[in-house]
């Protein structure tokens, strides 16, 4: 991912320096049982325990010292300072240059746990044709720290009324002309020369679905004219609907409509 990696980490007992310039830093523990820390950053010391799921936020350019007993498991996220700066850009209404993310310790934010697995989940995937779900995922999680993990209470700006009739036909036919790539929701949001939030916000606001959403459901529903009106395999229909094997397809279309492609060309 371009703007935000996940890894997992795994170690013994033990202890470390961490330090990244230009990359903000998420500590997410995955340990089966409580594990004791001892961290220093930002000139405060926390010692206690982390359990499953707690987290740990360390901004850009701030040294943590870190000692753990115990069988250490736990998710790494990194986020690019300028990415998350655009975040800011785009959803504080106000002097979003001010906006500085907060060290913390021991932090309970189920949004940041569900996001980051879905994101490790993804990218462990060897080939991934799912740009729009991982822009997505990547694009909420820096809201929420912009939202709730800042120095400062940001003002947010009320979006209404949605897409115009004339900007959702743009984003339809542009959808519709290349369903078999890889799309990125940054290329969506350009068509309209709107932000990436601003773009989310209003497209599911006039549609009712997340641009991701509305993407597999014509995906789908162009899988579904190709299996009644062509005689193509299943391999090369999955191709053509931006799927990169049979069983992707498969898998995608048996939860959206119940039956597997081969079930449903045969209905």
């Amino acid at each position: 991912m371009e703007n935000i990696r996940v890894e997992q980490l795994q170690n013994p007992s033990g202890e470390g320096n961490y330090l990244c310039e230009d990359k903000h830093t998420i500590f997410i523990s995955l340990a089966s049982r409580p594990l004791e820390y001892l961290q220093i950053q930002d000139g405060v010391t926390y010692n206690g325990l982390y359990r499953p799921g707690e987290i740990l936020i360390t901004p850009a350019n701030v040294p943590l010292f870190v000692r753990w007993k115990g069988q250490e498991n736990c998710l790494q996220i990194q986020i690019k300072t300028e990415f998350l700066h655009q975040i800011a850009e785009e959803t504080i209404d106000g002097d979003s240059h001010l906006f500085q993310l907060m060290p913390q310790f021991q932090v309970h934010d189920s949004h940041i746990q569900g996001i980051t697995k879905m994101l490790f989940e993804e990218g462990q995937r060897e080939v991934s044709h799912n740009q729009l779900y991982l822009d997505s995922l990547a694009n909420i999680l820096a809201i929420n720290l912009v939202r709730n993990h800042g120095t400062t209470t940001p003002v947010l700006p009320i979006y209404r009324g949605g897409l115009s009739p004339h900007q959702l036909s743009q984003i339809f036919d542009y959808i519709d002309a290349h369903l078999d790539q890889n799309l990125k929701l940054e290329n969506l949001a350009k068509l309209l020369g709107v932000s990436q939030f601003h773009f989310s916000r209003s497209f599911k606001q006039s549609v009712g679905l997340s641009p991701y959403q509305y993407l597999i459901e014509q995906r789908i529903e162009r899988a579904k004219q190709l299996l009644k009106k062509t005689n193509q395999s299943i391999l090369d229909i999955a191709l053509d609907c931006g799927y990169n094997s049979h069983s992707h397809l498969s898998k995608q279309f048996r939860k959206v409509t119940g039956m597997t492609p081969k079930a449903y060309r045969i209905s």
